[in-house]
């Protein structure tokens, strides 16, 4: 195992904003039209979606209807 003699200076840690790169990362690529129309396309079908599964599932979660008489199974009918 390797170890040093001299203290490792951590002082450049605190002062790592002073030290910045001069160079600059290249400029991000602009979307198409078709793109962004995609991307439009895709979050408008995930809501549609989300909202389709609510209103069919509403009345399945609902529970302040009570079971009216004049649904009743054929087993029950007696036939």
């Amino acid at each position: 195992m390797l170890r040093r003699r001299e203290p490792v200076p951590f002082a450049f840690l605190a002062e790592a904003d002073r030290f910045r790169s001069d160079v600059a990362p290249p400029p991000r690529e602009r979307a198409s039209a078709g793109e962004i129309a995609g991307r439009w396309l895709l979050g408008l079908t995930i809501v549609a979606g989300l909202v389709g599964s609510l209103v069919l599932g509403m009345p399945a979660l609902s529970q302040d209807q009570a079971p009216s008489q004049s649904q009743q199974s054929q087993a029950s009918q007696g036939h």
